[in-house]
């Protein structure tokens, strides 16, 4: 994956408004959830790819080292060869000084050439520590971003499992308004008392009845006294006493 591509998704990803996508889903749960599935998937392959970046960057550290240590290991071969050189010169053998004196130039040769592909690394290694630096920023963001997604998913199914208790809590409390056992306890009452006045009037009524026959038993004891007195009359022509009884 080029440098470019990862820091562009890593740049995508942290300008992500995570409220925004919030208001905007109609399941923002569902879509948290798979916004968690796709951070997730999507740091796994930066982190893949910043850690190739990364290996790349540090191999060309490597060689860069090695071409240092190259160039200065050069520079002592030659050195140790134009010493030899001098020396076999001063001494009056002339050949022989002449070649270490090309072995000499072959070492500088070799610790130029090393020198060179020291100094053409450098602006490249420069470059690539820098995108490192940036890609490592960058997903210290995304785990970031990702921390607070994840957050935001457990405060939403939270807060939706209490709206879900609160709901149920109120159908309840409508149901019991619906069907008030105390309308009903109610209703039985009245009908308790109306069987209650029944049974008074029932009785109130036996009592009008006893009295009205009591009452016949007097008119009859009366008519008795009567009927005697008229036998008395009858029979003494004196008008009778009252009967004692």
């Amino acid at each position: 994956m080029a440098k470019q591509t990862i820091l562009g998704r890593v740049s995508q990803l942290l300008r992500a408004n995570v409220n925004n996508l919030i208001d905007q889903a109609e399941d923002p749960q569902l879509m948290l959830d798979q916004l968690v599935r796709d951070f997730t998937n999507s740091i796994s392959e930066a982190e893949g790819a910043v850690a190739q970046t990364i290996g790349n960057l540090r191999l060309m550290e490597q060689d860069h080292a090695e071409d240092v240590a190259a160039a200065a290991d050069w520079g002592r071969k030659a050195l140790a060869a134009s010493n030899k050189a001098d020396e076999l010169r001063s001494a009056g053998n002339a050949g022989d000084a002449d070649k270490f004196d090309n072995l000499a130039k072959i070492a500088l040769q070799r610790q130029v050439s090393s020198e060179n592909e020291a100094q053409q690394a450098e602006p490249t290694i420069a470059s690539q520590t820098t995108t490192v630096d940036a890609l490592k920023k960058g997903l210290d963001g995304m785990h970031a971003k990702l921390s607070q997604l994840i957050a935001k998913r457990d405060e939403l199914v939270a807060r939706s499992k209490t709206a879900d208790a609160q709901s149920q809590v109120l159908d309840a409390i409508k149901s019991i308004d619906l069907m008030d056992p105390t309308s009903e306890l109610g209703r039985f009452e009245d009908k308790i008392r109306r069987e209650e006045a029944k049974v008074a009037g029932q009785q109130e009524l036996a009592a009008s009845s006893l009295d009205s026959q009591f009452e016949g038993l007097e008119d009859l004891s009366t008519q008795v006294e009567v009927d005697a007195r008229l036998a008395a009359l009858k029979a003494g022509g004196a008008t009778p006493q009252a009967i004692t009884p």
